[in-house]
């Protein structure tokens, strides 16, 4: 058995590499994994982040966009297409911008801790 140096999950994700090297690459695309690491072979095939990493991100995001309309439509009296304009443009780029990392750190966070389906004990 290969003994491979702790890696922090937080690194791994946000650098997106495989949560037990910290070497090869976690994505195949933008949001899709790939099937193992290509530096010490973990089977990237129980990863599973769920609905996680859109839920974080539709809460981060929601409330920089509501916030950056507020403050352009009433703070600074901005028209109504402008406001919602660059609220949009916003949203758009945040969600790219921590889409992908989030996943990768819930997924690095998944493999420290060992978690795995709950199951019943017989």
């Amino acid at each position: 058995m290969t003994y491979y140096p702790p890696v922090s999950p937080y690194a791994a994700g946000l650098g997106g590499k495989c949560p037990r090297c910290g070497q090869g690459r976690l994505f195949d695309g933008f949001l899709g994994l790939r099937s193992s690491c290509e530096a010490c072979g973990l089977d990237y095939a129980k990863a599973d982040s769920g609905d996680g990493p859109a839920v974080f991100v539709i809460f981060i995001v929601g409330f920089v966009a509501v916030a950056a309309a507020f403050i352009l439509r009433f703070v600074w009296y901005a028209p109504l297409w402008l406001a919602f304009a660059v609220s949009a443009g916003l949203a758009i780029g945040l969600i790219l911008l921590l889409l992908r990392p989030l996943k990768a750190t819930l997924i690095a966070l998944q493999y420290a801790n060992n978690a795995a389906e709950g199951r019943l004990e017989e």
